[in-house]
């Protein structure tokens, strides 16, 4: 028997493949924002535990720099970490339109800025304390809405990682990220 919604899915995940192959954006990011389309954010977010993990391990791992990242951005992640957890709980308690709402409005804001936005430098001094902000910033975000970009892209991209450094941070923050999602999903 033909499942329709497993059709669907199929579409989705292809279709958000496309869109990160042309654009670059991240596959969670543009599935998390289709399948909003056929179900809660909630399950939309746990569909995506598991893919998500993998491929930003591999991320992660691949990198030449993974002990100098983390020492530079340990404060970030437990911003992430800690955010997520206690964001999450939005996520689960939030009318359905709610968290479409977020969603939608973080998807908008994050491809503004991917199309508008200015290339920033941060200093090393302002990193020290504007770091966890960001990670709290976007653990919250993250465990209200399912997505991990916003600002966590947008800030390690100011603090002058070189390319393969910079795709190792991301990978670093996503790994973190979905953790912490999978993690405040099953607590409530």
């Amino acid at each position: 028997m033909f499942d329709l919604h497993i059709f669907y899915l199929l579409l989705i995940f292809i279709a958000a493949g496309l869109v990160k192959g042309v654009t670059g954006m991240g596959l969670p990011t543009v599935a998390m924002g289709l399948l909003g389309l056929l179900m809660p954010p909630q399950a939309a977010a746990a569909l995506l535990v598991l893919p998500s993990l993998l491929t930003n391990l591999w991320q992660l791992l691949a990198g030449p720099a993974l002990a100098q990242i983390v020492r530079r951005l340990w404060l970030m992640m437990t911003g992430i970490i800690m955010g997520t957890l206690a964001g999450s709980s939005l996520l689960i308690s939030l009318n359905p339109r709610c968290s479409a709402l977020a969603l939608g409005t973080v998807l908008i804001a994050y491809a503004g800025y991917a199309l508008c936005g200015p290339a920033l430098q941060v200093s090393a001094r302002v990193e020290k304390w504007l770091s966890p902000l960001m990670g709290g910033l976007t653990g919250v975000i993250t465990g209200a809405t399912g997505v991990f970009v916003i600002p966590a892209v947008p800030w390690l991209q100011t603090l002058g990682f070189r390319r393969d450094e910079l795709v190792q941070a991301l990978g670093l923050s996503f790994t973190l990220s979905t953790l912490a999602m999978a993690a405040g999903l099953s607590l409530h």
